[in-house]
C-alpha cells in the first residue's frame, strides 16, 4: 500500500483526497478502464458536453460515501468499507454504461453488480486477453482490501444488493429485522438508499455536464441534517426542504436527460447491432466504449452499419410514441406483457414479420412492467424524516414529495423506431400487432 496522498480536482465536489488503499485501487486497471466508459452512454448526442465517465462518477461516490460516513459518525473501519463500496460500485459497467445491461444479464444471468462481486474476489478475468502481459500477475482487489482490514465480502454485499431487505416505516422499530446488515443497515443505505451517495453524485454531475439546471441539490444541508435512528439513515426535519429538492431533481433529470427519446433510440440501435453480431459479451465488463464500436465495425454487415450510423448521429426515426397520459389501464396491461427482454424481442420479430423487414429494423423501447402498471416508486421517495423523536415518511408530510411519488418519470409508455426507409411499414405493423 502506498502512503502517498493525492488531491484530485473535481469540477463538482472540489478537492477530493485519496490515499492509502484507495489510491492503490484507483490506480488499478479495472478502475482505469472506467475512464473510457461514458457515464451517460449516448447522452452526448443530445447534450454535447456529456462526455464525462464512470471513473469520475466512481470517484465522486467514494467522496460522498466518506462524507456521509463522517456525517453519521461511522467508525474508521466502517467508513473505509463504505468508501470502498462507493469507489467500486460501478467497476463492472459494460461499454456505454447501461446500454448492454439487458443483453449481458440475459446471456450470463448476472448484472453489473453481480459481476462486481466476482471481479473483486478474483473469480473472473479482470482484463482482456490481449493485456495478459500487463496484468497477468495482478492479484484480485479483495487482497488489497483484506490487507487493510476491510472485509471484501461486506464491500461486495453493499454493492450487489441494491434493494434493502428492510420493511417500510411501519416496521421501523428497534426490533426490525435487517437481512444483510443486522445492526448496520445504514451502511447499505449510503450506497443504495433514498438519499445515497450514488444518486447525489450522478444528479449533480450529470446536470453539470449536460448543462441543464435540474440537478441542483443542497448536499451540505442533507449531510448536516443526516442522522442514524434505529439502524436507518434519517434526515432531521430541518433538512426536509433539501430532501424535497433531491426528489424534484431526480424526477426531472430522469424525464429530461436519462429517458430522453433520442438517447433511448441510439441505445436501442447499439443493442440491435450487438444482437445481430456474433460477439460474446460475457467479458464485456473488460471493454471500453471504443472496444465495442471497433468490434461491431469489424463484424461488417448490420452490426457495422448500425454502429457507424450511431457514431455519425444517423439515428432511426421515431415512428410511434405512446405518451403516458394517453395510455389507459388496458393498454398499459398489454404493453407490460412485453416489458421483459425476451418478450420484447418476440414483439419486435412479430412486427418485423408483419412489416416485411429484418428484425434489426424494428427497435422497441418501454419501461418496466412495474412502471407501466404503477407509477409509484417507493424505493427512492420514501425518505425518512426525524421529528421530535418520531420518524415519518417525507411523502406523508410533504405535498411535493407525495406528488413526485406518483409522477411518471418516463413520460412515455412505448417508443418504436425504425430506419426512415421502412418507417411507414413498421408504424402500420406495430399498430396492427398491438391494436393501437
Amino acid at each position: 500500500m502506498t502512503d502517498d496522498m493525492k488531491i484530485i480536482h473535481d469540477p463538482v465536489h472540489g478537492n477530493i483526497k485519496v490515499n492509502g488503499v484507495f489510491l492503490d485501487i484507483l490506480d488499478r486497471h479495472e478502475m482505469q478502464r472506467l475512464r473510457s466508459v461514458k457515464q451517460l452512454d449516448f447522452g452526448y448526442l443530445v447534450f454535447p458536453g456529456a462526455n464525462h465517465t464512470r471513473f469520475e462518477h466512481s470517484l465522486g461516490v467514494y467522496h460522498l460515501a466518506g462524507s456521509m460516513a463522517d456525517a453519521i459518525g461511522l467508525s474508521e473501519k466502517d467508513s473505509m468499507t463504505v468508501r470502498a463500496a462507493g469507489m467500486l460500485h460501478d467497476i463492472c459497467h459494460a461499454p456505454y454504461s447501461h446500454t448492454l445491461e439487458e443483453i449481458i444479464e440475459e446471456r450470463t444471468g448476472l448484472d453489473h453488480m453481480g459481476l462486481a462481486r466476482k471481479l473483486i474476489k478474483g473469480k473472473i478475468r479482470t482484463y482482456r486477453q490481449q493485456d495478459e502481459d500487463l496484468f497477468g500477475s495482478t492479484g484480485p482487489i479483495s487482497e488489497l482490501l483484506e490487507k487493510e482490514g476491510i472485509d471484501s465480502d461486506l464491500v461486495c454485499d453493499l454493492i450487489a444488493y441494491p434493494v434493502s431487505k428492510n420493511k417500510g416505516l411501519e416496521d421501523f422499530g428497534k426490533n426490525a429485522h435487517h437481512s444483510y446488515f443486522p445492526s448496520k443497515d445504514y451502511a447499505h443505505q449510503i450506497i443504495h438508499g433514498p438519499v445515497d451517495a450514488d444518486q447525489m453524485d450522478y444528479l449533480v454531475r450529470d446536470a453539470h455536464y449536460t448543462g441543464v439546471s435540474l440537478g441542483m441539490i443542497d448536499i451540505e444541508r442533507l449531510l448536516s441534517t443526516m442522522r442514524v435512528f434505529n439502524d436507518r439513515i434519517v434526515i432531521e426535519r430541518g433538512g426536509s426542504a433539501a430532501a424535497e429538492g433531491l426528489m424534484v431533481s431526480r424526477s426531472l433529470m430522469y424525464t429530461s436527460v436519462y429517458y430522453h427519446k433520442t438517447v433511448r433510440i441510439a441505445k436501442t440501435m447499439i443493442t440491435k447491432a450487438v444482437e445481430a453480431s456474433a460477439l460474446d459479451v460475457s467479458d464485456a465488463y473488460t471493454w471500453s466504449d471504443s472496444d465495442l464500436i471497433e468490434a461491431l465495425t469489424e463484424e461488417g454487415g448490420i452490426p457495422s452499419r448500425l454502429a457507424r450510423s450511431v457514431q455519425n448521429r444517423m439515428l432511426y426515426k421515431n415512428v410511434l410514441t405512446k405518451f403516458s397520459e394517453d395510455t389507459n389501464d388496458e393498454t398499459a396491461k398489454l404493453l407490460a406483457q412485453y416489458s421483459k427482454y425476451r418478450e420484447r424481442k418476440q414483439l419486435e420479430q412479430e412486427v418485423a414479420d408483419k412489416a416485411g423487414v429484418d428484425i434489426s429494423e424494428v427497435a422497441i423501447d418501454m419501461p418496466s412492467s412495474s412502471t407501466l402498471l404503477s407509477k409509484i416508486n417507493i424505493g427512492k421517495t420514501n425518505v425518512s424524516i426525524l421529528d421530535d423523536g418520531k420518524v415519518r415518511s417525507l411523502t406523508r408530510t410533504s405535498p411535493i414529495a407525495k406528488a413526485l411519488q406518483a409522477r411518471d418519470t418516463f413520460g412515455w409508455s412505448i417508443i418504436v423506431s425504425a430506419p426512415r426507409s421502412s418507417s411507414e411499414a413498421v408504424r402500420r405493423a406495430v399498430k396492427k400487432v398491438l391494436n393501437l
